[in-house]
């Protein structure tokens, strides 16, 4: 048998992608590689190929997630912000006091820009016995801030020890039993765990110019377990991915955190590659854009890296689509594994535009819809479902966000120039009508000398040209 495959996508799609896994493990000599397409919430296609103690793994095989640990740490303090247990503008001292670091702020930490160093003092901590929080506490000095912070990114495994820590204060309880309880649970997450369990993949180094293996160590890693710690499952990580999508089903995010959260940290916080990014870190998240053959994706998740181990696992919200792969092999993966399985997906079986059908529109709403001016430019506002509001420049060039309504008759920005501001619908006693954005107003007609404009607007109208004649 060349690899199971899943019923979900067509048979077609199916050997498309188990040839690109096969040809990945072959290519990149990895022991055993697992890999699988998320989409609806479900799995839709998994491969596997190698073996794991002389069998063929499958989608409960046990391998290090590496960096993907982060993710579930991210969460952990996002839940705790929600809680009002903390700010994210807090500085580290508030809730860790004692590190040479503490005026970085949580947000910081959880998106690599405190300037902290990248790895804790001592041996290299991922092959390596862990110590306790105290003692890599104890052991940081000057030298661990390389970076003022919010100055740039500069990842960081010693950041996320320092917030597994924090989450440990918080809830009084070892870090990855508050992870356990509060996230992998509700997820039915149960083959995510800090240690290994059977079945599991062991780890190894493939020598670079012979098909040798080298076994390679693993240990608790003490204060930098939340650094990279954990080890899960294809069909675990697929859960994760469909959480990161904003997947409603089968408990999870609204149980987990508010969906509004889990899109804050799906936000670029800053960018690794300058101007027009491809890579860039949320809070706890690596983001990336991919252009495939169907247009672009932005996608969130995390890779891993442990020795003995690779691990990626994307999602895409706006196609509700993920991937996931795990191996065990210290280095070697040659290719885009994962953007290459969501590219044959793409081709092999576009998505479907949702069907479009009518809403419920007040006519209070409805009244307001068309042409608005800011100014001379030209505007359109239109209505979106649940009351909410879309205002588009016609040219296609300018300031377009979209409005959720609240409940005192107002709308809130939700992206854009104006994300965060507020929206009025203002009604003079006259019938005359006017929006007021965050002091911009917009009128049904050009600079309307009937509606209060700022600055007043000149009494005898426009003008035939520039010599200030006006139009007869």
């Amino acid at each position: 048998m060349t690899g199971e495959v899943g019923g979900m996508v067509l048979e077609g799609t199916a050997r498309a992608m188990l040839r690109r896994l096969a040809v990945e493990q072959a290519q990149s000599r990895v022991p055993s590689l697992v890999a699988a397409v998320v989409r609806g919430g479900q799995i839709a296609w998994f491969g596997a190929r190698g073996r794991v103690g002389g069998q063929r793994p499958d989608r409960d095989t046990q391998y290090r997630i590496g960096s993907i640990t982060k993710t579930m740490v991210a969460v952990m303090v996002m839940r705790l912000r929600d809680e009002g247990r903390l700010d994210l503008l807090d500085p580290l001292d508030k809730h860790v006091p004692g590190t040479p670091v503490g005026e970085a702020t949580i947000a910081q930490l959880l998106s690599h820009t405190s300037g902290l160093t990248a790895e804790p003092p001592g041996q290299w901590w991922e092959r390596t016995p862990g110590v306790a929080v105290a003692e890599m506490i104890g052991a940081m000095g000057p030298e661990s801030a390389r970076h003022r912070p919010g100055r740039r990114y500069h990842y960081s495994n010693v950041g996320f020890g320092l917030l597994g820590e924090l989450v440990a204060r918080k809830r009084s309880a070892p870090w990855e039993q508050a992870v356990r309880e509060e996230i992998l649970q509700p997820l039915g997450m149960r083959d995510t765990t800090a240690r290994p369990r059977s079945p599991h993949a062991s780890g190894y180094a493939v020598h670079p110019w012979a098909d040798v293996l080298l076994p390679e160590p693993e240990n608790d890693h003490g204060a930098m377990a939340p650094a990279g710690q954990m080890w899960s499952t294809a069909a675990d990580l697929a859960r994760w991915a469909a959480f990161i999508c904003g997947d409603t089903g089968g408990g999870g995010i609204g149980e987990v955190l508010r969906p509004d959260t889990l899109a804050e940290m799906r936000e670029p916080a800053i960018v690794e590659d300058g101007d027009s990014w491809s890579r860039g870190y949320g809070l706890g998240f690596q983001l990336a854009r991919h252009t495939g053959p169907r247009g672009s994706r932005r996608l969130a998740g995390h890779t891993g890296s442990m020795p003995g181990f690779l691990a990626t696992v994307w999602a895409d919200p706006a196609d509700g689509v993920g991937v996931l792969w795990l191996a065990n092999a210290t280095s070697g993966m040659r290719g885009p594994l994962d953007t290459d399985l969501l590219d044959i997906l793409a081709e092999h079986e576009p998505p479907l535009p949702a069907e479009w059908e009518p809403i419920e529109v007040d006519d209070d709403l409805l009244a307001l819809t068309g042409p608005w001016y800011w100014g001379p430019a030209p505007y359109v506002l239109r209505v979106l479902p649940r009351r909410g509001l879309s205002l588009t420049p016609v040219s296609g060039q300018g300031r377009a966000s979209r409005f959720a309504a609240r409940d005192d008759g107002t709308w809130l920005g939700l992206d854009g120039y104006y994300a965060g501001e507020t929206l009025r619908v203002v009604r003079s006693g006259d019938g005359g009508v006017h929006l007021d954005l965050n002091t911009f107003v917009f009128t049904r007609e050009p600079y309307d000398p009937g509606a209060p404009v700022p600055g007043g607007v000149d009494p005898q109208g426009w003008r035939r040209g520039a010599g200030g004649e006006p139009p007869r």
